[in-house]
């Protein structure tokens, strides 16, 4: 626990969380129900109907949008009611992102303006910047965009920046050469949030609007997918900025890029459960209906499979959305609002959890493109028609692995934030490494005592893939020390452990909460979907493990190292089988997500 009593970012590899300690779509209040299905029915009745329009990039079509998304409040949630939003918690936040990320394009553009775009300015700018320019963004009547990316700067952005800034000769602008490249929203933009090196070496973040002398955008890109959102080059050819549009300080951009990435990745993990859960009801809906020899193809195991598998990563992906989106808001909570300070320190409070935005981000995206793979198939042929929506769906979601870091980039965070954190004494890593290192030496004592209850199994099996991914950091930091960073294929592999151990263990504690609040009844979809997923899960923690440990050791050693992994990720089996016919058949009953 932090100073303020708060749940310390990445503390569930380590210790143990409570079920009542975590936030869960059921505990939403109604004004949370009442805001969620206020962006449903904008998505239902505003967006779904004009997406052939939106597609082939209607001429103001997004951008009326955009101001009837104004209209609602869907733009200003994150932006203080001082300054013409509404100034809400991040659980309002992520289900206005969850319904509003089932759309494609428009989700794109929308997320883009309101995360990135905005969001740089609700925290760091001053008093004059947040007056000028947030009115207009969470109205919808400015849009934004977010000019990192450079022809020779992906996931580079600071080292690759080539952009420069020179303060002119009278001191009143900063006169910026450059280019941007695959900026969203960039056609439409009125406001950029854009990086330069003032003078060729400090990293800056300046507020630069559309209609400054030598700004200029290129065409529009053809794209795979999303083709209903602008992504197209900003061009600075001698532009003049104010020196007031200065964002932040001079030298620091890094602090306003990377931070405001964080909550771009947790937004974005949101904005995918609106998309996972679309495509499951398009597969479920679609497979009732299609016959087959006689039968409808949702009587049939291999598709009752992909459909329960779909919606378990659903249940997950909602899980950790919610789960961060609590331990985003519990943090802001610390931070009076009419602290001078309050943006400044909320970015501050939000990188604590640096961690879970960057497993949101990996999981929701890799959700999705399980999700609309399958749904795919499911429609067979037909889903390679572009009459069918998952065509287009299937096109769109590739992007979701690229942006906000690309899912590489994001594996490498998880790892280094946890050891980063483990050095510095933050969290207790090196503790339980040496418990773990001791266990796996000692006889064992008797048989395992597994906790009561329906998951009992389960969450004894995920507090043993904490002990195995704990013991395989350890071993990896201990053969490697700071050359760590370039076994990038050994560090994928201890990431994707820890960041499917915060995924089943949110499943789990969901569950556990349901089971409390409601008993088994009503909770035994979630129970079903806990353990089917754990099942899966275990043969391939052990086999990310033995990888791992396989290139960090050798002889002996070696063998010691997989003796303990076969100690700690020895399953529990269930009847995944029947567990996911059981689910599949509620998918089918509702023709959707059943939770």
């Amino acid at each position: 626990m932090s100073e303020h009593g708060l749940i310390k970012g990445g503390s569930f590899l380590v210790q143990k969380t409570a079920p009542a300690q975590v936030a869960t779509p059921e505990d939403m209040t109604e004004e949370h129900r009442m805001i969620l299905q206020t962006s449903w029915d904008f998505v239902e009745k505003e967006i779904q109907p004009v997406m052939a329009r939106i597609e082939k990039k209607e001429a103001g079509l997004s951008q009326k949008l955009m101001a009837k998304a104004g209209e609602l409040g869907l733009n200003g949630t994150d932006v203080p009611e001082a300054y013409g939003g509404l100034g809400l918690d991040k659980v309002s936040t992520a289900v206005v992102t969850e319904a509003i990320g089932a759309t494609g394009s428009f989700a794109t553009t929308h997320g883009a303006h309101t995360g990135i775009g905005t969001l740089p300015i609700v925290f760091f700018g001053t008093e004059e910047q947040k007056k000028k320019y947030l009115p207009g963004l969470a109205s919808g009547e400015r849009i934004g965009a977010y000019a990192l990316t450079e022809p020779g700067a992906g996931s580079d952005a600071m080292g690759g920046c080539k952009t420069k800034a020179v303060l002119s000769a009278d001191g009143k602008h900063y006169i910026l050469n450059g280019q941007k490249i695959f900026i969203t929203n960039a056609a439409w933009a009125e406001t950029f949030i854009a990086y330069a090196k003032v003078d060729g070496e400090k990293f800056t973040a300046f507020i630069v609007e559309r209609g400054y002398p030598g700004v200029s955008v290129g065409p529009e890109e053809s794209k795979l997918g999303i083709h209903g959102s602008s992504t197209a080059s900003v061009i600075f050819e001698d532009a003049k900025v104010p020196v007031e549009n200065v964002l932040h300080e001079i030298g620091k951009g890094h602090q306003v890029a990377f931070n405001i990435l964080n909550v771009g990745r947790y937004k974005l993990g949101a904005a995918t459960v609106g998309a996972c859960k679309v495509l499951t009801k398009a597969a479920a809906q679609y497979a009732k209906v299609r016959e087959q020899f006689g039968h409808p193809i949702a009587s049939f195991g291999a598709i009752k499979e992909k459909l329960a598998n779909m919606a378990i990563l659903t249940y997950l992906n909602e899980s950790i959305a919610h789960r961060t989106a609590g331990l985003l808001e519990s943090v802001l909570e610390t931070i009076p609002a009419s602290d001078p300070q309050y943006g400044r320190k909320a970015m501050e409070a939000i990188r604590e959890y640096a961690v879970e935005c960057s497993i949101d981000k990996v999981f929701g995206s890799e959700a999705v493109g399980y999700i609309v793979d399958e749904a795919i198939q499911v429609h067979g042929g037909y889903g390679y028609i572009d009459e069918y929506p998952v065509e287009r769906a299937y096109r769109d979601a590739r992007i979701l692995r690229i942006y906000e870091g690309t899912n590489e980039i994001n594996r490498m965070i998880v790892l280094s934030e946890i050891m980063g954190r483990a050095m510095k004494g933050q969290l207790p890593v090196f503790d339980m490494a040496a418990q773990v290192s001791a266990e796996a030496t000692k006889p064992a004592a008797g048989p395992a005592e597994i906790p009561a209850g329906p998951l009992g199994p389960q969450e004894f099996m995920i507090g043993q893939m904490k002990k195995a991914a704990v013991f395989a950091a350890s071993a990896a930091v201990n053969r490697f020390a700071m050359e760590l960073t370039h076994e990038q294929e050994v560090v994928s592999r201890i990431s994707d452990m820890i960041s499917q151990i915060f995924v089943a263990e949110t499943g789990l504690l969901r569950a556990q909460k349901m089971l409390e609040a409601k008993g088994e009844d009503a909770a035994k979809y979630a129970v079903a979907m806990v353990r089917a997923y754990v099942d899966d899960l275990m043969p391939k923690m052990d086999l990310w493990a033995r990888s791992a440990l396989t290139h960090i050791s050798q002889g002996d050693a070696l063998e010691t190292n997989l003796m303990a992994i076969r100690r700690f990720l020895r399953p529990i089996h269930a009847d995944a089988i029947s567990l996911k016919r059981m689910i599949a058949d509620r998918v089918i009953e509702l023709g959707a997500y059943p939770l």
